[in-house]
């Protein structure tokens, strides 16, 4: 399953990036994640793995990030693995003027075994998910909106 999203935020490029590329502000808008955790390489830099911890109520995931590309300002990609689903994000920060960013994610999930069959039965909830972490990301990068608080 393929899909692209974005998101216009009032907020400089620079602004943005730094908000999102602070592994410290992802527990502020990304709902449920319990931990982020570095496993290997170079943190924040291409190759380099980490795993995140969320809790759905009482469904707990768990994936591990692997950072594809980093050429930040313009692009940021990574894969998030976790058993029988493979998602790959393509996110660009585009400079519509000195004050306003558009944040564009080009996001690909491929599922195997029994996943298959939630993919299919529930992926239209996945660009809904996806949508919901870019207005969290809006509301905490231009009115320090914490999703914690909510």
């Amino acid at each position: 399953m393929k899909y692209s999203i974005a998101i216009d935020l009032d907020l400089p490029r620079e602004r943005v990036i730094a908000l999102f590329d602070d592994p410290a502000n992802l527990v502020k808008w990304q709902k449920g994640l319990q931990s982020f955790e570095h496993v290997s390489g170079t943190p924040g830099e291409v190759g380099a793995t980490s795993r995140l911890v969320f809790q759905h109520g009482k469904r707990r995931m768990e994936m591990i990030e692997t950072i594809t590309r980093r050429e930040l300002p313009d692009a940021f990609d990574g894969t998030y693995d976790m058993p029988n689903v493979h998602n790959v994000m393509h996110n660009r920060f585009i400079e519509l003027s000195p004050a306003r960013t558009r944040w564009e994610s080009d996001i690909e999930f491929q599922f195997s075994g029994f996943m298959k069959v939630i993919g299919f039965l529930f992926g239209s909830g996945f660009p809904k998910q996806s949508r919901k972490f870019m207005t969290a990301f809006k509301a905490f990068a231009e009115q320090g909106v914490d999703v914690r608080d909510g």
